[in-house]
């Protein structure tokens, strides 16, 4: 069984895939804040760390309804 390199930095492409969502999510997330913290590697290149990813997740799960409030 591999393990998952939690500190691998993905792009928003291979982040959005990972998470089942789309770029534009990503990228609204961004800006509204929400979504999985990210890296501003430059003016133009946003990354995504694997265990932010996997913290933002654990993050949204819900056990029961009744913990859900919107």
């Amino acid at each position: 069984m591999s393990t998952i390199n939690q500190d691998r930095l993905i792009n928003e492409q291979e982040a959005a895939r990972f998470l089942g969502y789309t770029d534009r999510a990503l990228q609204n997330w961004r800006l509204r804040g929400g979504g999985p913290a990210f890296v501003k590697v430059s003016k133009r290149s946003i990354r995504y760390r694997v265990g932010d990813l996997l913290d933002w997740i654990s993050a949204k799960t819900i056990r029961t309804t009744s913990e859900y409030q919107s």
